[in-house]
């Protein structure tokens, strides 16, 4: 540990969280604060704070960065500047703000959803994704989002797709389309790593009638245990692509027997610690590690 103990946890303010969410930010405070850290819960907002005087700053739950990514950004290159320690570092945490980076997975060999990215000011015919990923529904959403913001359902032959506030859209930000896979159904698998080691896995399942997994949105949550093929694949793909990373979330669902990514979570993902009793002591003992490397 740092002669420096005093450690700043960038949260969302609880008030806009669930529960879950809630209180899995102040049982994390309150296990920092008893191995020996002066945490507290801190806005990255927040002007007045004077971030050169934390020894650590670890990212939680700063749930709005996508919605101020240039201001983000640049809170982050000012922290890299006055030489503060954060995690996860700043280089990894702006590569994996923009889902652009799933065309670096897949290139190096990994098993990704098949992916169509729409790029901004550049005209698309939202008809012709249908053929190109070979599918008769899409899922279409931001390269910078979270929370399913601004997250479209398209489906073959209907109506009005030339007329589509995605169109508008594509003249502010890029977009990202995948097919929707009917997998989707049986559920969201999410394994939790901490300092590139397997930790624990939840799978969400969508409530009936609807495709988003958060919590917030009706699904219904439960510990799983992969089988050793998976969890190889998804420690190869945290050791090649978040190797310095403190935390890190691999989400996806299976095709086939495999986990196929939709996305690797390296900024604010929920880490689902009340589902693992062993999930804070590995989140502890994964941050000793990351502190002997930085010391």
């Amino acid at each position: 540990m740092p002669e420096n103990k005093k450690l700043a946890l960038i949260c969302e303010d609880p008030a806009n969280l669930f529960e879950m969410a809630r209180n899995e930010d102040k049982k994390l405070l309150e296990t920092l604060n008893a191995h020996g850290w002066t945490a507290e819960a801190k806005d990255w907002k927040d002007q007045a704070t004077d971030w050169s005087s934390y020894g650590l700053v670890i990212l939680k739950s700063p749930y709005d960065y996508h919605n101020r990514l240039e201001e983000f950004s640049a809170w982050l290159h000012k922290l890299s500047a006055s030489g503060v320690r954060l995690l996860n570092p700043v280089e990894t945490v702006l590569w994996n703000a923009d889902k652009h980076y799933l065309k670096e997975i897949k290139d190096a060999g990994f098993y990704i959803i098949p992916s169509v990215f729409l790029e901004k000011d550049i005209p698309t015919d939202l008809s012709s994704l249908f053929a190109q990923l070979g599918t008769d529904k899409i899922i279409v959403k931001p390269c910078v989002s979270g929370g399913s913001k601004n997250t479209f359902t398209l489906v073959r032959g209907e109506a009005g797709l030339a007329e589509h506030p995605l169109n508008t859209l594509l003249q502010q930000e890029a977009f990202i389309a995948q097919p929707f896979l009917p997998e989707i159904h049986a559920g969201e698998w999410s394994l939790i790593f901490f300092a590139g080691r397997f930790s624990h896995a939840i799978l969400k399942k969508p409530k009936e009638g609807d495709f988003r997994v958060q919590p917030q949105y009706g699904a219904t949550i439960h510990s799983v245990l992969p089988g050793s093929a998976v969890i190889e694949d998804a420690t190869m793909l945290v050791q090649r692509f978040a190797g310095d990373a403190l935390y890190s979330r691999v989400d996806g669902v299976m095709v086939n027997g495999r986990l196929a990514l939709m996305e690797l979570e390296l900024i604010e993902p929920l880490l689902y610690t009340v589902f693992e009793e062993k999930s804070l002591k590995n989140y502890m003992r994964a941050l000793d590690k990351r502190m002997r490397v930085l010391s």
